[in-house]
């Protein structure tokens, strides 16, 4: 861990032993992974883990008085999103070493792209009356640490959500369809959904059993990755202004889209890539079934 240069006092930072993240799934439990790769946006994540606080040591080392309140404080935040909040708040009033828990549970359409946990110790309260050197702002960090955790899968890293096509203007039969609306600014989290029809058992359940996949849901779920990758490009490639030149947001709709080429057609011109779909759609067709690795599932 990088140790930050603070304006005020603070402890080592062995006053706080943190183990590590757990991930509690139905199964039981075990160490949270870097990467989840059978993660989506249908999968929820709980986490905990044991902090224990030499409260103590930490009061004398920070030059705070014995009685001082102090916060232990645990918070999330999803690049995919752009998303962040507080995941768990403990005040700690005690003397001696505090063994903290933390556990809480994370709503998968809040996540995605790389989650960030981050847990910190703080000074609960504003302290007016405290020595020049000693921390006195509520929030002072004493300690911190953070974990990243990459979220991938075979599902559309975007939201969805599970509907019944037949109270909409899709076809009853359909079994998913990927929505894009708004500009090439807008943001990719409010400009894709991927909604999935709740009256196809078999694409809903694959969706279901996402973060465990059976052989034929990966089958599903690998269709539906490389069809919703074939809209998205089409949808693309139907923009002129669209090129590896453009200047988008960052995690806005074109910049994802650009993201998506880079790694379909690594090194290929969009303005060859364009041209090539136009003169011939189904030889096209048959690139991105490559590009996107199509039932290629383990």
């Amino acid at each position: 861990m990088t140790r930050r240069v603070l304006p005020y006092r603070a402890p080592a930072d062995n006053v706080v032993s943190a183990g590590p993240w757990l991930l509690i799934v139905e199964d039981g439990e075990f160490p949270l992974p870097d990467a989840l790769p059978d993660w989506d946006y249908q999968m929820d994540l709980r986490v905990r883990r044991a902090v224990h606080v030499d409260l103590d040591r930490t009061r004398r080392e920070s030059g705070l008085p014995t009685d001082t309140a102090l916060m232990l404080s645990a918070v999330w935040t999803a690049t995919g999103s752009n998303l962040s909040g507080p995941a768990q708040h403990v005040r700690m009033t005690d003397t001696g070493t505090n063994t903290v828990p933390l556990d809480f549970t994370l709503r998968g359409a809040d996540l995605g792209g790389l989650l960030l946990l981050d847990t910190a110790l703080l000074l609960a309260d504003r302290r007016d009356r405290s020595r020049p050197s000693s921390p006195r702002r509520a929030g002072s960090v004493l300690w911190s640490d953070r974990t990243a955790v990459r979220l991938q899968g075979d599902a559309p890293q975007f939201p969805m959500a599970v509907i019944d096509f037949a109270r909409t203007s899709f076809p009853d039969s359909a079994a998913w369809h990927l929505q894009i609306s708004g500009g090439l600014e807008s943001a990719t989290m409010g400009a894709l959904l991927l909604l999935v029809n709740e009256q196809n058992v078999v694409t809903a359940t694959a969706f279901q059993n996402a973060s465990r996949p059976r052989p034929v849901d990966r089958i599903v779920l690998s269709a539906v990755y490389a069809d919703s990758a074939r809209v998205m490009v089409e949808h693309a490639l139907g923009h002129e202004e669209f090129t590896e030149e453009s200047d988008f947001p960052e995690g806005s709709l074109g910049a994802t889209l650009q993201s998506l080429f880079d790694q379909l057609f690594p090194g290929q011109p969009i303005t060859d890539i364009r041209l090539r779909q136009r003169k011939s759609p189904a030889l096209f067709a048959s690139d991105l079934q490559a590009a996107v690795k199509i039932f290629e599932v383990s």
